[in-house]
C-alpha cells in the first residue's frame, strides 16, 4: 500500500498523557486531524500523580510548538525549583534557591498539565473509556485497532503514547519492562502549612532528597498545600507480601518502615509516620537498553512506550519532545512513512543515549551524595 499524506491519513494516538496530548495539539494546530483513545472513563476519573519539572530544552520547547508556553508559565510554580539535599541526621548539606526569573525547570502538577493540554484540543478529540486490546493489519497499513469493548477502527498511523505497559509496543517489539531493584512507596500529605508545619519548613517550597546508601526519601511539594514523599528502598518487587503484609495494611507497613529507618532523625521520620491516608506501591521499571524496533510506516512509539527509564527527570520531558518532533515531521513530510522515518532517525539515537546514561540510575537515588557536589538533580517520580 502507498503511504498516505499526513493530511489525508487516519491518525490514532493511544494514550492521553502529556506526550499523546502534545502530539495531538500540534497536529491540530497545523490542520491535521487526529483522534486520541484513552482507557480512563473520563478526564477526572483518577489522580494524575505528583509534580513535574519541565525543562527549557525539551518539555518547554514542546509547549512552545504547541502554542501553550505562556499558559504554562501562568500555572507553573517557579518556587518549586528550590531543592535541598539533607542527610539522615536532618542537616541540610546542599540547597539550591532559584534566581529571580529562573525558568530552567519550573514545576507543575501532572493534573494541571493534562488539563492545559486537554482544553487546547478540539471537542471530541479524546475518546474516553477506550482500552486498546490489539493492533493488527499489515506493516504498511492500514491497521486495525481493536478495543476491549468489542469495537474496532481503522488507522493509517498508530502512535503508541500508552506508557510503560504499552499495548501498541507489542505490535512492534517483544520488549517488556523489567524491575530495576528499587521500589518507591508513595505517601501523601495535605494542608502542609497547618497540619505539617515542621515538614513544610524542612522541605521548603520545592523538593528535598535524603539517602544513606541503602534507603532514601524524596519529598516533593505540589500545588494547593499538598506534598508527596517517595520512600525509596532496595527490595524485591513483591516486598510487601514478602514481609507478611498487605498493601492496604497502612499501620503494618508504617511500623516496618519506621524500624528500617530507625537511625534517621525524628524530624525525617515524620515523612513516614505522619502521612494522610494509605501508601501507594510504585516499583521502578525500565525497558531494556537500547530499545529499538524494525521500522513500520504505520506504527510508532513515543515517551515511556518507547524508552521507559528510571525517574531521574527525563521521562515527561522526553515524551513531550518526542511528541513535538513526531507531529512536526508529519506536518513537514509528504507521506506518513517519510514522517515516521524522519522522527525515528532522531528519536531512537537520542533516547538510546539518554537511556544508557541513566541505566542503573535507580540505584543512584539511594547513594550517599558527594559532599563536594554543588549542583544536584534528584528524582522526579
Amino acid at each position: 500500500m502507498d503511504s498516505p499524506t499526513p493530511a489525508s491519513a487516519r491518525i490514532s494516538i493511544i494514550g492521553a498523557g502529556p506526550g499523546g496530548l502534545t502530539c495531538a495539539r500540534i497536529l491540530q494546530q497545523h490542520g491535521i486531524a487526529v483522534t486520541v483513545y484513552d482507557c480512563d472513563p473520563d478526564a477526572s476519573s483518577r489522580n494524575q500523580g505528583g509534580s513535574l519539572d519541565l525543562h527549557e530544552d525539551d518539555g518547554q520547547l514542546a509547549l512552545r510548538e504547541a502554542g501553550l508556553l505562556e499558559q504554562f508559565f501562568a500555572l507553573a510554580r517557579f518556587e518549586g525549583q528550590e531543592m535541598r539535599r539533607i542527610d539522615p541526621s536532618g542537616s541540610v548539606h546542599a540547597h539550591h534557591v532559584p534566581d529571580e526569573g529562573e525558568t530552567l525547570r519550573p514545576e507543575i502538577d501532572r493534573g494541571q498539565l493534562r488539563d492545559l493540554l486537554l482544553s487546547s484540543l478540539a471537542a471530541g478529540t479524546v475518546q474516553w473509556g477506550r482500552t486498546l486490546e490489539s493492533v493488527s493489519g499489515p506493516a504498511d497499513g492500514p491497521r486495525t485497532l481493536t478495543f476491549t469493548d468489542g469495537t474496532a477502527v481503522g488507522a493509517d498511523l498508530v502512535i503508541g503514547a500508552d506508557g510503560a505497559f504499552s499495548r501498541v509496543r507489542t505490535a512492534m517489539s517483544p520488549a517488556t519492562p523489567h524491575y530495576t531493584g528499587v521500589s518507591f512507596l508513595e505517601a501523601w500529605f495535605d494542608d502542609m502549612e497547618i497540619a505539617h508545619p515542621e515538614l513544610s519548613e524542612l522541605v521548603g517550597k520545592g523538593s528535598a532528597h535524603v539517602a544513606d546508601g541503602e534507603r532514601g526519601l524524596f519529598a516533593q511539594r505540589n500545588s494547593g498545600g499538598h506534598m508527596r514523599v517517595y520512600i525509596m528502598q532496595r527490595l524485591p518487587a513483591d516486598w510487601i507480601v514478602g514481609k507478611g503484609l498487605r498493601p492496604e495494611d497502612t499501620e503494618g507497613i508504617r511500623a516496618y518502615l519506621l524500624r528500617e529507618y530507625a537511625a534517621w532523625s525524628p524530624q525525617l521520620l515524620r515523612m513516614i509516620s505522619d502521612n494522610d491516608g494509605a501508601y501507594a506501591d510504585r516499583p521502578l521499571l525500565a525497558l531494556p537498553v537500547p530499545h529499538t524496533w524494525e521500522h513500520s510506516p504505520s506504527v510508532t512509539l513515543l515517551g515511556d512506550a518507547a524508552h521507559l527509564m528510571p525517574p531521574l527527570g527525563a521521562g515527561v520531558n522526553l515524551a513531550m519532545l518526542d511528541a513535538s518532533e513526531l507531529a512536526l515531521s508529519l506536518v513537514r513530510s509528504s507521506t506518513v512513512d517519510d514522517a515516521v522515518r524522519s522522527y525515528e532517525k532522531s528519536m531512537l539515537p537520542r533516547s538510546t543515549e539518554i537511556a544508557q546514561m541513566l541505566e542503573g540510575g535507580a540505584e543512584s537515588l539511594l547513594a550517599v551524595p558527594d559532599p563536594d557536589e554543588e549542583r544536584f538533580s534528584p528524582a522526579r517520580p
